[in-house]
């Protein structure tokens, strides 16, 4: 059988691309593209469109809902692993691509434990891709770690209550999924007096990337998917 490569392509600079990332892409004749909806681009996708070659590789568009119902995400879980499923067994390559890393808060999680399920002599490569956590620190010159410090790393969705025993217990504290719930997360930094030590950042590695420190100016605006606030207790 073909094998599956599960290829990581950074946040948003293709330059960020590994060599090796570089390499799959150039070779698969099957690559797949995460999408949240038919109709939709794909950001992945437009990381690597002056990579690839559409006229000798084929781009297949999987649809991932971004939905908390699990009912509907199995059921596109599915149709994405059915797909890929078929192409390999006709003994293509395929490199499913995903922003940042594929194994860090991934849609291509999904589809590769479904795809266990389906093939019991899957053949599995993942290429590691540099995650929007990694790109979004060197962007704001913010170092993440030193020495025995410890970093936490979560949803800014998670309960707030435990939110706040992280941002208690951690050195540097990364909140991702920060767009929806941004408000609700300034209000708990300001009480806890870490409010000049968060760093939001969005869209890194791109012309519209935004960095800001003083994040009380974002109160009430609507903000890009692809943002996350960084708390770093100890400023070096």
């Amino acid at each position: 059988m073909a094998k599956l490569y599960g290829v990581g392509v950074g946040p948003g600079d293709p330059e960020l691309l590994t060599l090796k990332a570089l390499r799959i892409l150039k070779r698969v004749p099957v690559i797949c593209v995460p999408k949240s909806r038919y109709d939709s681009d794909s950001y992945a996708l437009s990381i690597v469109r002056d990579v690839i070659d559409t006229k000798r590789q084929e781009i297949v568009p999987l649809v991932f809902p971004m939905s908390k119902d699990k009912d509907v995400t199995k059921k596109f879980w599915d149709e994405s692993a059915r797909i890929i499923e078929g192409k390999l067994k006709a003994g293509k390559d395929v490199a499913c691509i995903s922003i940042g890393d594929p194994l860090f808060y991934s849609t291509f999680i999904y589809v590769l434990e479904n795809l266990k399920e389906r093939l019991a002599n899957l053949e599995v490569v993942v290429i590691p891709g540099v995650s929007s956590i990694n790109a979004s620190a060197a962007s704001a010159i913010l170092p993440l770690a030193k020495a025995n410090e410890r970093v936490a790393v979560l949803p800014a969705t998670y309960e707030k209550d435990k939110i706040r025993d992280t941002l208690r217990d951690y050195d540097t504290i990364v909140l991702m999924k920060i767009n929806k719930v941004f408000d609700e997360i300034l209000a708990v930094l300001k009480d806890m007096g870490l409010k000049d030590k968060a760093v939001f950042i969005s869209r890194c590695g791109t012309v519209e990337e935004m960095i800001v420190r003083d994040i009380e100016t974002l109160k009430g605006k609507e903000l890009d998917y692809l943002s996350m606030i960084i708390v770093r207790k100890h400023v070096y």
